[in-house]
């Protein structure tokens, strides 16, 4: 069964005609495309989706930033789930958003999911605005590009789930994507695309919110994406909305901050660990 609802070479100008959109979009560039791949396909991964928390290789956030769990690498994919996530890392999806994005370093995919992979919010869980990792820990490459297919089938407005792109100074949210099944969300990480589903999810108790995400990176970046002393940073950084989130979050996040300037980054790793049961 083909991924794809057009031909590859039909996919591959498709970023080619999209790039403007992309590169001019607010609040950094980013788009979303709506019945994106063959729904058929895309039902055989949902069907194979897991529910995360149940095994000891899942991960759990759970801390004043994020609460929502996530699949380790290839642990947790089924047969179709891994042949659609190598597909997102092919020669033709490679070239697509090349081609979409203008990015003119060579996009390199992660075989290791590393941050990827499934991701799933239960009723309740929220990730806070923040900016990704910059540096991929074990390939030593710089983070690009986000892809985020989401496999929420029937969803309802109302159970929130937004994913959501904020203003350079974090003075407001800009866009707002629902979780719809066969959505596909595609931005460029920098320094400054703020993003995340800040507030609770108020679905059913049998429901949750999931993703797979997959991330591209590149030898090299532009210098004015990124700025010299968080280069190398191989952790998240959060930010608390002003007077919407906790007074903890602000502190935690000084005190994970602090940890970044003065430690060792593998120190930093093993407290992340730690603190990610």
């Amino acid at each position: 069964m083909d991924f794809l609802k057009t031909s590859v070479q039909e996919f591959i100008e498709l970023g080619l005609a999209k790039h403007q959109e992309y590169s001019e979009a607010k609040p950094f560039p980013n788009i979303y495309f709506d019945d994106f791949f063959n729904p058929d396909m895309l039902r055989e991964v949902l069907a194979e989706f897991p529910e995360l928390g149940d095994k000891p290789g899942d991960i759990h956030y759970a801390n004043p930033n994020e609460s929502k769990y996530a699949s380790k690498g290839e642990s947790r994919f089924g047969p179709k789930t891994l042949e659609f996530a190598h597909f997102l890392n092919s020669e033709p999806f490679l070239e697509f958003l090349q081609n979409l994005t203008g990015i003119k370093e060579t996009l390199i995919p992660d075989p290791y999911f590393e941050g990827g992979g499934f991701h799933q919010i239960k009723p309740g869980g929220f990730l806070k605005l923040h900016v990704d990792f910059h540096r991929h820990r074990r390939m030593n490459l710089d983070r690009r590009i986000n892809v985020l297919v989401y496999l929420n089938e029937n969803w309802q407005d109302e159970w929130g789930g937004h994913f959501e792109l904020w203003e350079r100074d974090k003075s407001r949210s800009v866009v707002r994507i629902a979780p719809y099944f066969n959505r596909m969300a595609i931005f460029s990480t920098t320094d400054y695309s703020w993003h995340g589903h800040p507030d609770p999810l108020n679905c059913p108790p049998e429901r949750s919110r999931r993703s797979l995400a997959t991330y591209y990176y590149t030898n090299g970046r532009p210098a004015d994406e990124i700025s010299e002393a968080n280069r190398k940073r191989i952790t998240t950084t959060f930010m608390a909305r002003k007077g919407q989130d906790s007074a903890s979050m602000t502190f935690f996040n000084g005190a994970v901050n602090l940890a970044n300037d003065l430690l060792p980054p593998l120190l930093v790793r093993t407290i992340k660990k730690f603190r990610n049961k």
